[in-house]
């Protein structure tokens, strides 16, 4: 047949060939593209927010913070002694740097620290120490307002005698719960051989008189008072409006009243912090039991959910739950200090830790219940009181078995009023002169036991 000159010479692709060769190429070009969605992308590097350095006598805490979860693995390295720790999936920044600047000279474990990185992804730090020491190295996954954390906890072989630093630290020569013996100096015999010997002379007998029994010799024993100023480190407790923290303030208050205790006879404090770190709620009771505590004062100043919220309470432990909605809510949110501070649960004697939080006596209980009332009655002289009664709840720093324990709320940091009182050095001194004197009217109605052995 005649093919018209106007039509092409090259053969047409039908529609249907057409249809197939365009949805074939957008099938391709789909596939293409979902391969390269799913391809492995090259793994960015963690970045490093913060870094920390906490030193104590109890041990020194670094903190790394950064925006993912890191591995790690260290190794100790004698002579000299060194902690070498190498941090996977993460590059060398100006923060992770500035950790060299962190350790102070009066550190008590470490001298110094090297950073710098080791291979491509890998950072090294090396700490040169002062002394050798059982590190604890582990993660914590983010909580409250910290992200990510890698925590190097770097503890002393032989870990501090908590009895033989408080002794240290105060001004006891003697202590008088030790056995008394007999000090009085035998008398002197000075013989005089030049002298001639004395002539006898007859003297008439006297009557014999029946020796009279010596008078029984009281010795006062010494008290022990275990102060607890709340949170403390990595967990700065609530904030108020105008930026002040909960465990400045607390510490404050707490050092004012180890010294106003001291003042008083027979009697000595242990403070289970005396500086900005971190301790473990366990870790605040073993201490008190360890230095045979006669009490067990913790000391907060909390925030609530109202600014309004305003007053001092004193808290004992309850079995039976909390004593108000109020009570409920402060005990969960001060158990949660574990969660905030940073507990390596690895490391934690768990059975220990079941014993120390779950186990408590009535006669605890009644106890505290008889302290808080005298130490509520003098705060009430000074300060306004949230309840007129001492409250109970679940706290978990009260959970001694064999110590009388109570928790001081010495105002409500959220409250704007009380957040100024609280920072003022002279309301400070009143809340702790009010403590120590309901602390010695309790001691007064009730003597304390004796103990099996001396501290």
């Amino acid at each position: 047949m005649h093919r018209p000159p106007h039509l092409p010479t090259k053969p047409v692709t039908s529609a249907v060939t057409a249809g197939r060769l365009t949805r074939r190429t957008v099938l391709k070009a789909g596939g293409t593209l979902l391969l390269s969605v799913l391809s492995p992308l090259p793994a960015a590097a963690a970045q490093i927010l913060a870094v920390r350095v906490w030193p104590a006598a109890d041990y020194t805490r670094v903190t790394l913070e950064n925006d993912s979860d890191l591995k790690a693995t260290h190794f100790i390295v004698p002579d000299p002694q060194r902690l070498v720790v190498d941090i996977e999936g993460l590059d060398l920044n100006p923060t992770l740097k500035g950790l060299v600047a962190k350790i102070a000279s009066n550190d008590p474990y470490i001298k110094q620290v090297r950073v710098g990185q080791n291979r491509p992804n890998v950072v090294r730090l090396v700490f040169d120490l002062k002394e050798e020491i059982k590190p604890q190295v582990f993660t914590l996954a983010p909580v409250g307002a910290y992200k990510h954390r890698l925590i190097f906890d770097l503890y002393p072989i032989t870990p501090v005698d908590p009895i033989a630093e408080m002794i240290e630290k105060g001004d006891w020569l003697r202590d008088p719960a030790a056995p008394v013996g007999k000090t009085e100096l035998p008398a002197t015999v000075v013989v005089r051989p030049e002298l001639p010997a004395p002539v006898p002379v007859p003297v008439k007998p006297e009557p014999p008189v029946p020796a009279r029994p010596a008078p029984v010799q009281k010795v006062a024993r010494m008290i022990t008072i275990a102060l607890d100023p709340g949170h403390g480190g990595e967990d700065p407790g609530a904030i108020g409006a105008s930026g002040s923290r909960e465990k400045d303030i607390v510490l404050s208050i707490a050092k004012r009243l180890k010294f106003k205790l001291e003042e008083l006879p027979n009697m000595r404090v242990m403070l289970t912090r005396d500086g900005d770190y971190f301790v473990p709620l366990g870790t605040r009771v073993d201490k008190a039991r360890k230095v045979q505590a006669d009490l067990f004062v913790s000391i907060h100043a909390d925030a609530f959910v109202e600014p309004s919220a305003r007053g001092s309470s004193v808290f004992v432990l309850s079995e039976k739950g909390a004593s108000s909605s109020t009570a409920r809510w402060l005990a969960n949110k001060e158990n949660l200090a574990d969660a905030i501070g940073g507990v390596n649960l690895y490391g934690q004697d768990k059975q220990l830790a079941s014993v120390l939080l779950d186990l408590s006596t009535t006669a605890q209980i009644s106890d505290s219940l008889k302290l808080g009332k005298a130490v509520l009655s003098e705060i009430g002289g000074i300060a306004r009181l949230h309840r007129g009664s001492v409250e109970q709840a679940g706290f978990a720093v009260l959970k001694a078995p064999d110590t009388p324990s109570i928790l001081i709320e010495t105002a409500f940091i959220s409250n704007p009023e009380e957040e100024a009182k609280l920072k003022d050095n002279g309301y400070q001194d009143q809340i702790a002169a009010a403590i120590a004197k309901g602390i010695k009217s309790y001691f007064a109605r009730n003597p304390p036991m004796a103990k099996s052995r001396t501290t």
